[in-house]
């Protein structure tokens, strides 16, 4: 079963105590990640004082563990929506939501990223065994949901071809990139990403309007 849609049921069946244990172990994670901590499963437990037993009937694997504790770190993200007719308006409202919140929970955000490089890397060498992939890709239908304005303007392809290039600005490795590397500030950051962004847009429909 995929991790995600493993998640969402395990959440709608939770009621009562059950859903405070679930509740102790995401915030203990959520806090382990945030010291810069990829925890396991058995880790969580031991932190948040639950029998591993019950860590594993809430979270069976460390790719659904942190699958949780990212999802409830984007928060508003997730729900995000624009009913804007234009899509510069569209992404610079997204990136003003989501790269604080992004930056709030960067260290999540990293540790999570640090599973997936690792699990590719273990992939690589043959070595992962039957461990559930830990998958990331709520960027792609948020930015699909950014270029829908330019459904008629811009040719199908194109509007993929942007939406994978937002990608590029959008998400933790923009401030791994930009804060890490290039040390600006979490300000400076979220200022190159909204220029980026939207020099892509003008980009892709200033080559619409030349093939016309």
């Amino acid at each position: 079963m995929d991790v995600s849609r493993q998640q969402n049921e395990t959440t709608r069946t939770e009621r009562g105590p059950r859903a405070r244990t679930r509740k102790l172990m995401l915030e203990t994670a959520t806090r382990l990640m945030q010291s810069g901590i990829t925890p396991s499963v058995s880790e969580v437990a031991e932190a948040a004082e639950v029998s591993r037993a019950t860590a594993y009937r809430y979270f069976p694997s460390q790719a659904v563990l942190v699958h949780a504790v990212v999802d409830e770190a984007l928060g508003p993200i997730l729900s995000w929506s624009s009913d804007s007719p234009d899509a510069r308006t569209r992404v610079a409202d997204l990136l003003a939501t989501a790269m604080p919140r992004i930056d709030e929970f960067e260290a999540t955000f990293k540790a999570a990223l640090k599973l997936s490089l690792d699990q590719w890397a273990q992939r690589q060498a043959g070595t992962l065994g039957n461990e559930p992939l830990f998958k990331r890709g709520h960027r792609v239908d948020l930015l699909k949901s950014v270029t829908a304005p330019l459904q008629g303007t811009v040719p199908p392809e194109s509007r993929e071809r942007l939406a994978q290039a937002l990608s590029l600005v959008f998400g933790v490795e923009v401030l791994i990139v930009l804060k890490d590397i290039c040390g600006l500030t979490s300000e400076g950051a979220q200022s190159v990403a909204e220029w980026a962004a939207r020099a892509l847009v003008d980009t892709a429909l200033r080559q619409a309007e030349s093939e016309a």
